[in-house]
């Protein structure tokens, strides 16, 4: 009969937590839309430090060449303080996917010319590797045809 009663007490008790729809008022600092503004402008102007360019930055889809890969941080660095000594221009990527460290170097568009730079590279770093991925565009020399 106790468990009869409680049911019964329950039953009358769900609607009353019930909860209804309500509507929501968002009340902001009409700042908040100017900030959002300069950041997106910005945005669009980012310039990364190791590429200098006057305009956005462009992803595609290209190839690199990874020239190291380990799981010691600094060996990683110290790697890509060599090659950017023996190769300036050329922009490098260090990504981490544990537990290994990869620098990859080079945005290529076609895979035919990250292979020159493979072949080139071949005696002095031991593993080397192609790999497509997305890159930042390399900027066109411009010539006065």
């Amino acid at each position: 009969m106790k468990i009869i009663i409680a049911c019964i007490i329950c039953f009358f008790c769900i609607p009353a937590f019930a909860q209804d729809r309500g509507e929501v008022t968002i009340v902001k600092d009409p700042l908040i839309d100017s900030l959002i503004q300069k950041r997106l402008e910005l945005n669009k102007k980012v310039i990364s430090p190791t590429i200098k360019r006057n305009g956005p930055i462009v992803a595609q889809v290209g190839y690199r060449v990874q020239v190291f890969y380990g799981s010691n941080r600094k060996e990683t660095f110290q790697e890509q303080g060599r090659f950017k000594a023996l190769y300036p221009k050329l922009n490098t990527y260090i990504t981490y996917k544990e537990p290994n460290y990869y620098l990859r170097v080079g945005d290529f568009r076609t895979r035919l010319e990250a292979q020159r730079l493979m072949n080139e590279l071949r005696p002095l770093f031991p593993t080397l590797f192609i790999f497509r991925e997305k890159i930042n565009a390399p900027i066109l020399e411009e010539t006065n045809d």
